[in-house]
């Protein structure tokens, strides 16, 4: 309870004056549009399945569902990026296809039943352990980690499950940012647990999976990444990338780089996720001095 009255307060006015933005169509010359742009007008595709699935390319929908967005491509996921003489990958122009990216989600876990936020912390199951990034090397133990489950708004305009493994000391302050920006339906594509086979994969530079731990060191660094421990999550990356120099990470994500951009799923200084964030005292990537990692926010601001 620590954090709700606190995020209260500073996002109830973000709503506000990102509903009056919104009318007014007003933009910040200095910090990008003032409130998270909306999605495009619909589009009726064919209907899929109602039961849960897994790693399918459409989303699970109701029969008579009209979706926002477009299906993702069918080679997205699966084109290697050219690498460095170090095995890294070398950003590259975005392809047409993901420029002013609003792809379909794949529901991975079974999706909310209507437009109501739910849900769920508790201890990180065994299952759930098995396909994560964890082990015993790792910083931190399973048991200052939880798992938690939360109802996010897609960028088709559909409502769906995602999952984050969190540091247990901060789970319930993170549900409650899930749960502004299920209010106020900033878009988000997709949300899963880090595998190890997708920490190890190499670089498809067009991932954009909204994500908390992962056991891995910082970016350009030896020492542990904040994610190790559970106290940093990633929104959006690929609409939000990292930015080093010459470096965007993902690969092909070097059109959003460019920050003025009001395309859905941006974040900005004014956007819920920023300002909820920092009202518990974390730090956004998109204000760092020497790197932005506009997709960061962290405990300690690294």
């Amino acid at each position: 309870m620590k954090a709700i009255r606190i995020i209260s307060s500073f996002v109830a006015a973000a709503l506000i004056a990102a509903c009056a933005a919104g009318q007014s169509g007003q933009t910040s010359s200095t910090n990008g549009p003032t409130t998270e742009a909306v999605a495009p007008p619909p589009e009726t595709v064919a209907p899929t399945s109602t039961e849960p699935v897994a790693n399918t390319s459409s989303t699970i929908v109701t029969p008579t569902t009209t979706l926002l967005g477009t299906p993702a491509p069918s080679w997205l996921g699966t084109r290697i990026v050219p690498l460095d003489e170090n095995g890294d990958g070398i950003s590259q122009p975005t392809p047409p296809e993901l420029l002013n990216r609003q792809f379909h989600t794949v529901d991975l876990l079974p999706p909310p039943i209507d437009d109501t936020f739910y849900s769920t912390i508790g201890p990180v199951p065994a299952d759930v352990v098995a396909r994560s990034t964890w082990n015993p090397e790792c910083p931190v133990g399973l048991d200052e980690l939880s798992y938690a489950t939360v109802s996010f708004y897609g960028f088709d305009g559909v409502f769906h499950t995602g999952e984050l493994i969190v540091n247990a000391a901060w789970a319930t302050e993170i549900v409650d940012i899930f749960e502004l920006l299920h209010e106020s339906r900033y878009p988000i594509e997709q949300m899963q647990v880090v595998t190890v086979e997708m920490d190890d994969a190499l670089p498809t530079g067009d991932g954009n999976n909204t994500s908390s731990f992962t056991c891995r060191t910082a970016v350009g660094e030896g020492s542990w990444s904040m994610h190790a421990s559970g106290l940093a999550v990633d929104i959006n990356p690929f609409h939000n990338p990292y930015e080093k120099g010459d470096l965007i990470l993902p690969e092909l994500a070097t059109a959003y780089a460019d920050r003025d951009q009001n395309l859905p799923g941006m974040l900005y200084q004014d956007s819920v996720a920023v300002i909820a964030f920092e009202s518990i005292g974390w730090t956004w990537g998109g204000n760092w001095r020497t790197l932005k990692d506009y997709m960061h926010f962290s405990s300690n601001g690294r």
